[in-house]
């Protein structure tokens, strides 16, 4: 198999079919998003003029999936967007928009990054049991749950549950702010 870091090769011959280069069978428009949504890179290009078409078919693409009701592209943006083929802007919506998308890349690595170092496993456990004690107020029968009568600190059993609870508290605007900054 070719080397992943090099555009796959997609040819259009006059029937309008498209060709992978490399596997040696037709392709569909789906079958190009996929390989873009694996990270592959395309370049699709007219078999008899050699005309690159991957922008054409990228925006096919796109479109395709917009009439199918996966509205990515709010109205006003794609208003704005005509608007900037109309003026001056049209120099510097390339770059604005291509390092959006690289900040966008980089939060949803970060994002990715920070779930795998935390053990979710852990953390759902740690928080079902803060809240079965608040819940509780930290007398219940539940597994792991203690009697306070029982051990002779029932004073400082007490304040336990809005502990618990503040704590849950605590890692959950923790996990909000996370996923607000990586979103």
């Amino acid at each position: 198999m070719a080397e992943t870091n090099s555009p796959l090769l997609i040819k259009r011959y006059a029937s309008r079919r498209l060709y992978n280069t490399e596997t040696s069978d037709y392709v569909t428009l789906d079958d190009i998003a996929a390989f873009i949504r694996d990270g592959r890179e395309v370049q699709i290009v007219d078999l008899k003029t050699g005309d690159d078409l991957t922008r054409q078919y990228l925006l096919q693409i796109i479109a395709e999936h917009e009439s199918r009701g996966e509205n990515m592209l709010p109205v006003n943006v794609l208003n704005d967007l005509v608007r900037s083929y109309t003026n001056q802007a049209s120099s510097i919506v390339p770059q604005f928009l291509a390092e959006s998308f690289e900040m966008l890349r980089e939060g949803q690595s970060k994002m990715v990054e920070n779930i795998s170092t935390i053990n979710p496993m852990a953390a759902m456990q740690a928080q079902q049991e803060a809240f079965m004690k608040a819940m509780t107020g930290g007398m219940g029968n539940w597994p792991g749950s203690t009697n306070p009568a029982s051990d002779g600190q029932t004073e400082e059993k007490e304040s336990e549950p809005e502990e618990a609870l503040d704590d849950i508290k605590k890692q959950l605007a923790e996990l909000q702010a996370k996923l607000s900054k990586l979103s």
